[in-house]
């Protein structure tokens, strides 16, 4: 553990960090600095998460030394207390050390995630809503922030398709390990005769573009379309036309929000969507041109099949990327999900634009 600590906060490099921090904290104090609110916003933002970073990395660090200390008394008395103290530390010290493996420019940012049900009708459907209620459950135990964005429910039961921000650090970081085909493998509760039905669901994982990023979309390049949200009737369906549909006419891509109850709000989450499908396109090029520099062939498997999720005959969640398997699947199910993040952080060395 001691030798962990040393290795990973050397990797932090907590003086620098607060080296860093003090020069944010420094523009901060600019008289000028909400000239411009999107920057400042931005600059506020960076101050918080590298202010909650740095007491994260204090903490531990205190708790380390705290541990360490009361070993050398060697009480016997206290020895189980000091084993559950241990591991939980080791637990600290494991997330901290993932981290350092997410050294992406969108890495620390958030994340927008898009599931999509594929073949297999209503099973399908229903397996994309569990997939939405595993990652709800993630974000949930993670303290992010979460907003369902834009969301068309299935014909009989389930959701065709939904769309999720969640904010919080690291949250695209993390997350970029669940893109992929999910497959689950169950005994249909829709088939008369029982049957085992394999479902399959897409899961798109894209980084938030920045306000001021290098994704720009001209007005010009847009065709926004309005229209009443969909609900459940009675008082949930809009009397007003406050949904939105967004084309970006030049890659035809199309992006459509509901959710907030302001045609504004969703004209922002729907053009947040576009300028982060924008961002993937070029992320895409950017890979394959630097494969082409290398000389080798890099094929963008966006669609692979990355984990199956058996309820029947057996139970079992494996990672194909990985191996990592988990005889557990309600637990999966119920949103733990960080073995398999690590698993994939730890054996990919990601290529970063």
């Amino acid at each position: 553990m001691k030798t962990k600590s040393k290795l990973y906060w050397s990797v932090f490099d907590l003086p620098e960090q607060e080296i860093n921090l003090a020069k944010l904290e420094k523009q901060a104090e600019s008289p000028d600095l909400w000239n411009d609110p999107k920057s400042a916003q931005k600059l506020m933002k960076n101050i918080s998460d590298l202010r909650s970073e740095i007491a994260g990395w204090k903490k531990l660090e205190s708790r380390v030394k705290d541990t360490l200390e009361l070993t050398e008394l060697k009480d016997e008395s206290m020895e189980a207390d000091l084993e559950q103290e241990i591991k939980e530390i080791e637990i600290l010290v494991s997330q901290k050390e993932l981290t350092t493996l997410l050294s992406g420019k969108y890495d620390r940012g958030n994340a927008l995630l898009t599931i999509n049900a594929g073949a297999g009708g209503t099973d399908s459907q229903d397996w994309t809503a569990m997939l939405q209620r595993m990652y709800l459950r993630w974000a949930e135990k993670h303290n992010y922030s979460v907003q369902i964005m834009d969301i068309n429910e299935g014909d009989e039961a389930g959701v065709k398709s939904v769309t999720i921000s969640i904010d919080g650090l690291y949250a695209y970081g993390y997350l970029h390990a669940e893109k992929g085909v999910h497959r689950l493998v169950r005994l249909s509760p829709f088939d008369s005769n029982n049957r085992r039905h394999t479902s399959f669901s897409q899961v798109e994982v894209l980084p938030q573009v920045e306000a001021d990023s290098d994704i720009e979309v001209s007005e010009k390049e847009l065709k926004i379309e309005t229209f009443r949200a969909g609900g459940a009737g009675g008082q949930n369906v809009q009397k007003n036309d406050t949904a939105v549909r967004i084309t970006h006419i030049p890659s035809g891509i199309v992006a459509s929000c509901q959710n907030e109850r302001s045609q504004t709000q969703n004209k922002d989450n729907a053009l947040k969507v576009i300028k982060a499908r924008l961002l993937e396109i070029k992320l895409k090029e950017e890979m394959e041109e630097l494969a082409k520099l290398r000389g080798e062939y890099q094929k963008a498997e966006w669609g692979s099949q990355i984990r199956s999720y058996v309820l029947h005959p057996y139970q079992m969640v494996k990672d194909h990327r990985t191996n990592f398997e988990v005889g557990n699947a309600n637990s999966v199910l119920d949103g733990d999900l960080d073995g398999f993040i690590e698993a994939y952080l730890r054996s990919n060395i990601r290529f970063h634009v």
